[in-house]
C-alpha cells in the first residue's frame, strides 16, 4: 500500500527506514495533475531503484507574480490512483507552509549561462524555487537517484548543476520527452487548451520535426534552424512565438552553427497558454 507523507517528520522517517533496508531510493518531483509524462518517469525509477518516492507539490517560490500559481491544477486523489497503479511506494504532499514555515529564509540560487536565458530569462526568479525546493526534497528523501523529462532541459542542466556544486550526492536522470500520439509533449498546462488550441498547439512539435530534418539534411546554420521553426510557426494563427533558440547541449553556450549536441527549444503561447517543447540535435554527450 502506497504510503501518503504529508510532513517533514514523516517523509524523514520514511526515508530514514528505507536507508536501513539499504539499495537506492528513486525521486521523482512532481507539481501533481500527473499525465503519462510523469507516469513515465515514475516507471524508470521503478525499474531501477528499489523505493520509489514521488512528490505532488506545487511549489509556489517558483511562480512569478502574474504566473498561475492559483489556477495551477491540483487533482491530488486521481493522482494518488495513477501513482498507486506504477507502483510508488510514497507520495509526499505537504502544505505551503511545511516546506516553507514562517521565517523561512534559505534559498538555493543558480547564476549564470544556464539560467539567464530561455525560460530562466522570462521567468525572473523561477529557478532560485525550483533549486530551492528540490535541494529540500533531496534532502528530505535521502535519494539517490531522482528524474526529471527532457521537456524541462534547461531545468534538467541547472539541476545537475547545482548538485555538483553543493556535493549533494543524488544522480540525475533525464528521461526523454512523453508525446502524445498526436506529436504534443505531454503537460499538465494542456489541459487548458481548448479543442481548437490543442490542434494548433501541434504546429511546436511539427516545427521541431522540420528543423531536425534539415539539421539530419546536412543544413547545420544556427539561424537556419532557427528560420525553419519561426517559418512553421508562422503558419499557425493562434501560436504567438515567445522564443526559438538553440545551444549547445548541456552547457548551453551560444553557437553559430551545430557541430555538437545542441539543444533547440521553443516557447510559444498558444491561446493564453503558454507551452514549452524542444529536440536535442546530435547525440547527446
Amino acid at each position: 500500500m502506497m504510503k501518503i507523507l504529508r510532513t517533514v517528520e514523516e517523509i524523514k522517517a520514511f526515508a530514514g527506514t528505507a536507508c536501513q533496508q539499504g539499495g537506492t531510493i528513486g525521486l521523482v518531483p512532481t507539481m501533481g495533475a500527473l499525465h503519462e509524462g510523469h507516469l513515465t518517469l515514475m516507471r524508470e525509477a521503478r525499474k531501477h531503484c528499489d523505493t520509489v518516492i514521488a512528490s505532488v507539490f506545487v511549489n509556489p517560490t517558483q511562480f512569478g507574480p502574474n504566473e498561475d500559481y492559483e489556477a495551477y491544477p491540483r487533482r491530488f486523489e486521481e493522482d494518488c490512483k495513477k501513482l498507486e497503479e506504477v507502483g510508488v511506494d510514497a507520495v509526499f504532499h505537504p502544505a505551503p507552509k511545511e516546506m516553507y514555515p514562517e521565517g523561512y529564509a534559505a534559498y538555493v540560487t543558480v547564476d549564470g549561462d544556464l539560467t539567464n536565458k530561455l525560460c530562466g530569462a522570462r521567468r525572473p526568479g523561477h529557478f532560485r524555487g525550483v533549486a530551492t525546493v528540490l535541494t529540500k526534497l533531496f534532502n528530505l528523501s535521502r535519494a539517490t537517484d531522482a528524474y526529471f523529462g527532457q521537456k524541462d532541459a534547461q531545468q534538467v542542466v541547472v539541476v545537475r548543476r547545482f548538485v555538483e556544486d553543493l556535493n549533494i550526492p543524488v544522480r540525475i536522470h533525464m528521461v526523454p520527452i512523453s508525446r502524445e500520439e498526436s506529436g504534443l509533449a505531454r503537460s499538465s498546462r494542456n489541459m487548458y487548451l481548448s479543442a481548437e488550441e490543442k490542434e494548433a498547439a501541434l504546429v511546436l512539435s511539427r516545427s521541431l520535426g522540420k528543423a531536425e530534418a534539415a539539421f539530419e539534411g546536412g543544413e547545420n546554420s544556427v539561424e537556419a534552424l532557427k528560420k525553419v521553426v519561426r517559418e512553421e510557426l508562422g503558419l499557425e494563427k493562434l501560436a504567438e512565438i515567445d522564443y526559438v533558440e538553440i545551444y549547445s547541449f548541456p552547457g548551453l553556450k551560444e553557437i553559430a552553427e551545430v557541430r555538437e549536441p545542441s539543444l533547440l527549444a521553443i516557447a510559444v503561447k498558444i491561446g493564453k497558454t503558454r507551452l514549452i517543447d524542444n529536440v536535442i540535435l546530435g547525440s547527446e554527450r
